[in-house]
């Protein structure tokens, strides 16, 4: 039985992790089912950004914790690989977190370009309380993200953050009473965007957010510009907008 469900919304991809019997927890067959389908929809021409999301009532619980009990490096990095593969998704991704997202759910929920809650989200870092370090990237992941105090306080200090304090934090971007539908309106603004110069934005800013100088900036991205400026996707966009601002 498939443990990762996939959803086509015209050019949105809606994958929810699927074993609500362990409140969606990690374990190694569903890390690699999770890196084989966003690799698929990388890989399929017709979707243009992807949705993660869980099976009521959770997002995802973490690692399963007999696979983390018994796991070594390999294993561990072996169930990173699902949530790596959305850290690394050269499409955007929007994580519609609809229940607990913890541990390694936390870092799923992490590896989201965006991140919108439900109003039964609830975020917990959880590591120091089952007496392990944690991993897969948590700790520069949420420092990135919501600051060093706020990453603090969820890591250290055992904070858990309900849909309002993750939105008051900037956890998430928005709260909403059905967050996949919203995710799913949310991404369709990417995926209606020519693919290519949608991979080439993203790849960009991941490498501007590691530049500290404006005029490097300026340097990475004016040759992907200039590329997308000799685009059949600009041309035809250019031409519809000259003809709009003619007939007015």
């Amino acid at each position: 039985m498939s443990q990762i469900l996939v959803e086509r919304r015209d050019r949105v991809a809606v994958l929810t992790v699927h074993d609500p019997d362990r409140r969606n927890a990690l374990n190694l067959a569903l890390a690699a089912e999770l890196a084989e389908a966003v690799r698929a929809c990388e890989a399929d021409e017709q979707v243009g950004a992807i949705v993660v999301t869980g099976t009521p009532p959770a997002f995802c619980a973490g690692a399963d914790l007999t696979a983390l009990g018994e796991a070594r490096e390999k294993g561990l990095r072996d169930i990173y690989a699902g949530f790596l593969a959305v850290a690394n998704c050269s499409l955007p991704t929007v994580a519609a977190v609809n229940g607990a997202a913890v541990g390694a759910g936390l870092n799923l929920a992490l590896a989201c370009d965006v991140r919108l809650a439900g109003e039964r989200a609830r975020f917990d870092a959880r590591f120091l309380q089952l007496g392990i370090h944690p991993g897969g990237g948590m700790t520069w992941m949420l420092q990135r993200i919501v600051g060093p105090q706020q990453a603090a306080a969820m890591t250290l200090f055992s904070q858990v953050y309900d849909a309002k304090a993750a939105l008051a934090a900037g956890l998430v971007l928005d709260v909403a009473d059905d967050v996949v539908e919203r995710s799913v309106q949310l991404a369709s603004q990417a995926a209606q965007a020519p693919r290519e110069l949608v991979i080439a934005t993203k790849r960009t800013m991941r490498a501007t957010a590691a530049t500290s100088a404006h005029v490097d900036a300026v340097e990475l991205e004016i040759v992907p510009q200039l590329a997308s400026m000799d685009s059949p996707a600009f041309t035809e966009r250019l031409t519809a907008l000259r003809r709009r601002i003619s007939s007015n």
